[in-house]
């Protein structure tokens, strides 16, 4: 049965019209969830999970963030622990349940929005047989949600274990026998070295670029707050460099931050050409080599998924039309925790505070706004920026 994880005020009815419905509960939509309870508003977070966190919980179990505790924690509430420690993926999803729970955050649980419709001045969410009306909607589904396949994937032969990254877990998953991991950003340098004490492993692509020091500790201490300043206040849609940067930090992801290809290396791991199609059941090769493995993982990445929205606030790339979160042309409609939705860490822990702080202050409250500020205010007009070129 779903139910409200936290504080729910009073029973809602499906006649009733919240001030706000957030739509997702990760970190994104309870650091949103945090200004405006401080606001008193009348808001609910729908969220798909059984609890509060499980985005995290669901991904590879040794999966750690990048960045130091001291900089992961949601407004109001630090990060516990070491500062200069890098928490695992339970420690995080663990952090944003207390932290739901600490502020009393109004979380419904179990609930997938399938649908989002305009009706008689107010948005309707609908998830199955319930629906949710709001006069606000924000949609913090945030930047992992679609995986992405290549569409040969399917001619693989059936005795090939084959899985995208968003379902591995371990090694114990997998069959006996090589394996390749397909694609060589984060997700595919760090599974393909864990992989590589158990399997002979292959990892097909190439990198972009990589972090030019050794991520630990040291970095930590004196070279990540530099990364941290940069992406929050250099690289951003408000600054020349940012937005000439955007485009390109959308389509080829981030650098290899934590493996770099030297490790890869020394471990073992064989490196091969993209992968450009399947013979025989095997994976082909970009040099027309056909590779016999037995496993493939698919690091692939993620697309966007806003086909269960009816609203028409997107441009020809699918990315949203907005600045710093407020849509364009669409009243009463926002977005948090979108890759470079305004800076290089917006859909990151610790870029997460300003967005959500910027934006409880651009979303309307019922009867204290005019109909006129629902689009937003003069920063959205002063430097309308549309981000084209993600792949």
């Amino acid at each position: 049965m779903n139910s409200f994880a936290m504080n729910t005020g009073e029973n809602y009815t499906s006649d009733r019209v919240l001030d706000t419905i957030i739509v997702g509960g990760g970190q994104a939509g309870l650091a949103l969830g945090y200004f405006l309870s401080r606001q008193g508003r009348d808001f609910a977070i729908l969220d798909a999970g059984q609890r509060v966190g499980d985005a995290w919980r669901q991904r590879w179990d040794s999966l750690r963030v990048f960045t130091p505790a001291k900089y992961d924690g949601l407004p109001g509430m630090p990060f516990p622990g070491d500062g200069l420690a890098f928490p695992g993926k339970d420690e995080v999803a663990d952090y944003l349940e207390g932290y739901a729970a600490l502020f009393g955050l109004p979380v419904r649980l179990g609930v997938k929005v399938e649908h989002l419709r305009q009706e008689d001045g107010h948005y309707v969410a609908e998830a199955g047989a319930e629906s949710w009306k709001a006069l606000n909607v924000v949609v913090a589904t945030g930047a992992c949600v679609a995986p992405k396949v290549p569409g040969f994937a399917a001619q693989l032969d059936e005795s090939v274990f084959q899985v995208h990254s968003s379902l591995y877990r371990n090694p114990a998953q997998l069959r006996p026998g090589p394996v390749l991991v397909v694609g060589v950003g984060n997700s595919g340098a760090e599974i393909a070295l864990e992989l590589s004490r158990s399997h002979h492993t292959l990892l097909a692509g190439k990198p972009t670029a990589e972090l030019p020091v050794k991520h630990g500790r040291a970095a930590a201490r004196f070279f990540l707050p530099i990364v941290r300043f940069a992406g929050l206040h250099i690289l951003t849609l408000g600054t020349p460099i940012g937005r000439k940067a955007a485009p390109g930090f959308l389509s080829h992801g981030t650098p290899l931050i934590r493996t770099k290809l030297r490790d890869l290396a020394a471990a073992g791991v064989e490196r091969v050409p993209r992968i450009t199609g399947v013979r025989d059941g095997r994976p082909v090769a970009e040099d027309g080599s056909i590779l016999d493995v037995d496993n493939v993982i698919w690091c692939t990445g993620y697309r966007d998924d806003f086909g269960w929205m009816e609203p028409d606030a997107f441009d020809g790339d699918g990315r949203p039309r907005q600045y710093r979160g407020v849509a364009q042309d669409v009243p009463g409609l926002f977005f948090m925790g979108q890759e470079f939705l305004y800076a290089a860490t917006s859909a990151t822990l610790p870029g997460l505070a300003r967005d959500a702080g910027y934006l409880a202050r651009r979303i309307p409250r019922r009867g204290i706004d005019s109909p006129g500020d629902r689009a937003g205010r003069s920063p959205q007009k002063a430097r309308p920026q549309q981000v084209r070129g993600r792949a």
